[in-house]
């Protein structure tokens, strides 16, 4: 499990807002669309490996996943979210 004062000082890296840790469900939603080879991120490609977490944009924009404990903060790397909330 990701530190919560660690998520406290990350932001955004393309916007600087603040993000925050995602619920299970959305999770759970994220991860059968990986399994269905549904899902591309921001970079357009698709995601082929499950996340364990995510922190989303304040803006609900976006979800940048986590892996093993570590966020990865690369905006090429961000979920699109529209229509999976």
């Amino acid at each position: 499990m990701i530190n919560k004062d660690l998520v406290d000082i990350l932001a955004c890296p393309e916007t600087k807002e603040s993000v925050s840790i995602v619920d299970e469900e959305l999770i759970r939603k994220i991860n059968k669309k990986i399994l269905d080879g549904a899902l591309f991120n921001r970079g357009n490609q698709q995601i082929k490996e499950n996340i364990d977490g995510g922190l989303i944009r304040e803006d609900k924009k976006y979800l940048y996943p986590i892996r093993e404990d570590i966020p990865i903060m690369l905006i090429e790397e961000a979920i699109p979210l529209e229509g999976l909330s």
